[in-house]
């Protein structure tokens, strides 16, 4: 069975007035992952390739190249995780 897990490393909540999130992508599979997070959702801006905002299903996500993601407008762990397994599975 597949997991996100086999792309995800680790995810942090942000604290402060607007909680949002942050998941890190293993190195060694984050081009493969950063690729179908591309290939499935909404490019708004992208800055010379090593950053990239993007929408899917409401949720608004800035990718970094590193491997990084920051995810805003997700309230709950549940839908956050409901998001990745859309993006990366």
């Amino acid at each position: 069975m597949n997991s996100i897990y086999e792309y995800v490393s680790r995810i942090e909540e942000t604290c402060g007035q607007e909680s949002n999130f942050v998941v890190f992508l293993k190195y060694e599979r984050s081009r493969e992952a950063i690729e179908k997070i591309l290939k499935k959702s909404e490019l708004q801006r992208s800055i010379s390739s090593i950053i990239y905002d993007l929408k899917f299903k409401g949720a608004s996500l800035r990718l970094y190249s590193s491997g990084k993601i920051l995810i805003k407008n997700v309230k709950e762990k549940e839908t956050l995780l409901k998001v990745l397994s859309e993006l990366l599975l």
